[in-house]
Order: structure tokens, then C-alpha cells, then sequence
């Protein structure tokens, strides 16, 4: 990229090694600590251990689905007038190498906390629209109304005031910018329960108790799915259970206890998400209300809102 336009794009001065900036590696809140070396561990083994393929395709296909895309040709043409794009919070990449694909008219910056942006600067250093940063998605180096696309894609209920690291980065986009995020979704009270309970047990294990801790969770996941069980569950309000047909690992899974599994994944492909879930210390959950809250009182418009048993997510623009 010339040094003209980097220089109309950042706020600070920007020091790329070949696709690779450092901005910031350390914070200075424990939990965001924490849960960056949580990540940091969760990436480096996948990258070393696993294929992702199965991983990336199911996620590529989400992101089309939670966004209202629903098509490659429908998001094309969405980033076909997006010029400068960040992908918040990358992890191995992926995503930011997708979209550096679909819009090859724009650069993307793929940032993280996390060494996986140093795994993805390498993963994707033949493409050249595309560039990494080691640092925080709450305190970006971009000047405000620069940015055209952002996508925050499972990632900011991780930083350490999800509301802020959200207000920031709706301050950096242009005039005709468009903000795509997705936050967890608060669920059925038995499972909030257990989840706040387990991820502050589990901060006591070492990494390979955590692995152990996630490879028991797909086991269990794995054995629920296979019993190919269904059965109508009454409505519970007073838990926040809803009524209806499930299958019996869905039931668990949505209600009780993160027992991920996808049969098309790899083992370790189900172990990693198990393994995010419990392991990070920042994990917060929302109800819709109070993500569109966020969008309303900065008095951004709500392009677009899906709300799922998983997650709500959003494209806003200013």
C-alpha cells in the first residue's frame, strides 16, 4: 500500500513488516489477558494440529446466513463500493482472506489480540490486498469516518467492555460505512448458570486440563447426537426454556451445558469450540434489547437484526 494513503487511514504512525503490523501484544486488564492467551492457545493448536477446511466453509456459510446476505454473489455485491475493510478480530484469518477475495478493489486489515494474527499473517502472505495487526479491537489505530466495512464477527463480547470496544468502533466508520457484529446471546437459566460457573472453575486449569476438559465436552456432544433422539419439551418461562420438538443433544446443548458437535467437523475442530466457550475470561451475553440499545443510543440505523438461539447480529450504519 502507498504511504500516501496509509497516512489517511491511521491515526498513529503504522509500521508493516511485509503483511504485519504490531500495534499493541499486552493489555492491561487481567480478564483481557487471560482470554488472549486463551485464544492464542486455542488458534496455535488448531493451526498446527487440524485441518480448518470444514470449520472455515460451515463459518463462511454463517456469515452469509446471520448477516442477510445469503449468497456469495449476494456479499459481493454488498462490498463491491466498501474500499477499506477490517476484519475485528480475525483469529486465523479466514474471514479477512474472504473478503480480501470478494472485494480485490479494497485493502483488509485483519486484527487480533491473540498471536493467531501473527499464524495469519503468514497463512495469507500472498495476498495482496491484505494485511494483519497484533492488537486490540478496542483502541484501533484508524482515524475516525475512515472505514467503509466492518465486520466484528464473534469477537467483541471477548474485549473487555463490549459496549465501548462497540461505540469505538462505530466511530470509525465513514459517512456511508457499515458496521456488521455478532454478540452471544444470553440463554435458558439452567445454562447461564452452569456456564458462569464453569468459566470461572476452569480459569484454575492448566491449558492441556482445559483440551481435556473440551475433548469430554465433544465426546458428550457426540454421543447425545448419535442417539438421534427427539421429543416435545413443554414451555418453562420461569427457566427460559422454550417449548417444542428437540433433539436431545440440542436440548442439553441450548439449556444445561456447551456440549458442541458437528460430525462434518474434525475432532479437534469440535474441541476448539468447546474449548472458547469456557476457557476465555471475557464471555458476555446479551439479550436483544440490550444489543439494540447499543446501535440506538448512538444513534446509528439498524440496516439490518437476526436474533438466534446462538447469537444476534446486526448491520448498522451511521
Amino acid at each position: 500500500m502507498q504511504k500516501e494513503k496509509l497516512e489517511k487511514i491511521f491515526s498513529i504512525p503504522v509500521i508493516f513488516q511485509d503483511n504485519l503490523a504490531i500495534i499493541n501484544e499486552t493489555s492491561s486488564f487481567y480478564n483481557q489477558e487471560q482470554t488472549n492467551a486463551s485464544f492464542s492457545e486455542k488458534w496455535i493448536k488448531v493451526n498446527e494440529e487440524t485441518s480448518t477446511f470444514a470449520l472455515e466453509e460451515f463459518q463462511k456459510k454463517w456469515v452469509l446466513e446471520l448477516y442477510g446476505f445469503k449468497t456469495i454473489n449476494g456479499f459481493k455485491e454488498f462490498l463491491k463500493d466498501k474500499y477499506v475493510i477490517i476484519d475485528a478480530g480475525c483469529g486465523l484469518g479466514y474471514k479477512s482472506a474472504w473478503l480480501a477475495e470478494l472485494a480485490p478493489h479494497a485493502v483488509v486489515f485483519g486484527i487480533d489480540f491473540s498471536e493467531a494474527a501473527y499464524v495469519a499473517a503468514k497463512r495469507y502472505k500472498e495476498i495482496k490486498n491484505l494485511y494483519f495487526f497484533v492488537g486490540d479491537i478496542a483502541n484501533l489505530p484508524f482515524k475516525e469516518n475512515t472505514l467503509d466495512f466492518i465486520l466484528c464477527d464473534q469477537v467483541i463480547h471477548h474485549t473487555e467492555n463490549p459496549k465501548k470496544t462497540y461505540e469505538h468502533l462505530s466511530s470509525l466508520l465513514n459517512e456511508y460505512g457499515k458496521f456488521a457484529c455478532y454478540v452471544y446471546a444470553k440463554k435458558a437459566l439452567p445454562r447461564e448458570l452452569v456456564d458462569d460457573y464453569f468459566r470461572l472453575a476452569t480459569h484454575n486449569f492448566t491449558h492441556e486440563q482445559m483440551w481435556e476438559f473440551s475433548d469430554q465436552l465433544t465426546e458428550l456432544g457426540k454421543n447425545l447426537t448419535e442417539l438421534n433422539v427427539k421429543f416435545n419439551c413443554p414451555d418453562i418461562p420461569a427457566l427460559g426454556i422454550k417449548g417444542g420438538e428437540y433433539d436431545i443433544q440440542r436440548f442439553i446443548y441450548w439449556n444445561f451445558i456447551k456440549c458442541f458437535y458437528n460430525p462434518q467437523w474434525t475432532k479437534k475442530e469440535n474441541d476448539s469450540c468447546n474449548f472458547d466457550w469456557y476457557s476465555p475470561s471475557n464471555a458476555q451475553r446479551y439479550s436483544e434489547e440490550e444489543y439494540r440499545e447499543w446501535a440506538i443510543s448512538l444513534g446509528l440505523s439498524i440496516d439490518f437484526f437476526r436474533s438466534e438461539e446462538a447469537c444476534h447480529t446486526s448491520i448498522v450504519s451511521k
